[in-house]
């Protein structure tokens, strides 16, 4: 295998410092709010801080899971199965890290199995995973796959994310409804344009 086809070692764990306080938190988010031109102390936006620290557990919580673990805990023998396993269309939303605005798209992901197999609604959790993080999109791609590639070993693995990026949207260029496409491949996703071909076109045909 070339150093250009070696699969990239995904963030599964990155280092987090430990976290500011609750209080230092709703700080920021009330400075935040004066910074906008409003008042954090009228009835509307007392609550808000609060409120805001609860969206981001939420938001962010991708940084508390493993993704290579979390494809573990349902793996099995494949059992002959040899072909192509994919899944269309998985919705998440995540946010840019360069303006922290929303990024919402699908995901589509496929593997072709060698000894081992994964339960597939772990696949769609670890988009989520990787969703729930502040993001780019071309690294988001390529950390899904290369999370696949490191729990099993597959032949190969190929990842096609279309994305609308609200930080082009509703700001700077403004032009709602255009999007994003990303695409990255391993194994035999690399090495086989048909099988390349294949994963694309059953991707993106569309859902009757």
């Amino acid at each position: 295998m070339s150093r250009d086809d070696a699969p990239m070692k995904p963030k599964s764990t990155p280092a987090i410092r430990a976290r500011p306080t609750k209080a230092v938190a709703e700080g920021a988010v009330r400075t935040l709010i004066e910074w906008a031109g409003d008042d954090p102390t009228r009835e509307g936006l007392v609550g808000t801080p609060d409120r805001v620290l609860r969206a981001y557990d939420e938001f962010y919580c991708g940084y508390q899971e493993d993704p290579v673990a979390t494809l573990r805990k349902a793996v099995e023998p494949a059992d002959g199965y040899d072909d192509m396993v994919l899944l269309r269309g998985i919705r998440f939303s995540s946010h840019c890290e360069h303006h922290m605005i929303t990024i919402v798209g699908v995901a589509h992901v496929a593997y072709v199995p060698d000894a081992q197999m994964i339960g597939i609604s772990k696949i769609a959790r670890v988009v989520d995973i990787f969703a729930r993080r502040l993001q780019i999109q071309e690294a988001m791609t390529s950390q899904i796959a290369a999370a696949i590639q490191e729990a099993i070993s597959p032949k190969g693995v190929a990842v096609l994310i279309d994305a609308e990026h609200q930080c082009m949207t509703t700001r700077g260029v403004q032009r709602p409804g255009m999007t994003t496409v990303t695409t990255h491949v391993t194994g035999c996703f690399k090495t086989d344009p048909a099988q390349r071909r294949e994963f694309v076109e059953v991707a993106t045909r569309s859902i009757r």
